[in-house]
Parts: C-alpha cells; sequence; structure tokens
C-alpha cells in the first residue's frame, strides 16, 4: 500500500493508493476530495481531508483484530463507499 503525505503546504490533505484502504476510510467517514490519476497516470491516488483519527483508522485497518469493533465497518456503507470511489475513478472531472 503506497500512502504519502502531501508537500507542507498540503497537510491537510492525505492520499492514498491503495483501493480498498481508501474504500475503508470513505466508509469511516472521511471526506474525499479529489482522486488524481495526473501525477501518476498508472496509479490514482485518492485524495482524503485529513484528520487526526484518519491515522487510527489505518493502524486498525491495516494491523487491528479481524474481530476488533475498530476495525469494522458497516457492510452497506463499505459496499457503497466501493461504489462510490469506482464513480469517481472512472470519471473524467472530479
Amino acid at each position: 500500500m503506497r500512502k504519502t503525505k502531501t508537500t507542507k503546504q498540503d497537510d491537510r490533505y492525505f492520499r492514498i493508493s491503495s483501493f480498498y484502504a481508501a474504500a475503508f476510510l470513505f466508509a469511516k467517514g472521511l471526506e474525499l476530495v479529489n482522486v488524481d490519476k495526473i501525477t501518476d497516470p498508472k496509479r490514482a491516488q485518492f485524495v482524503f481531508r485529513d484528520t487526526p483519527e484518519r491515522e487510527l483508522f489505518l493502524e486498525n485497518y491495516n494491523f487491528g483484530k479481524e474481530d476488533a469493533p475498530e476495525a469494522m465497518v458497516d457492510a452497506r456503507k463499505f459496499v457503497t463507499a466501493i461504489k462510490m470511489l469506482k464513480d469517481k475513478l472512472y470519471q473524467d472531472k472530479f
């Protein structure tokens, strides 16, 4: 999973290229502000408004126990997040 913080002036945004991690963040309520397909045309980056909870969400996603409540999201929210991200990914403009 490739995740990067943007430059110093853009500390309020968080970029991630892992589709399912992005879907998890979206399902947890983080605001998607852009899908960057220009920086690396072969790999899109999902750009979220960064929050203090984001780091904890990703830690729970990557390293949390399977049945831990912090690592769980409602199945319907996750499916909706996947559909929304795919829609945004294949749109010409965000």
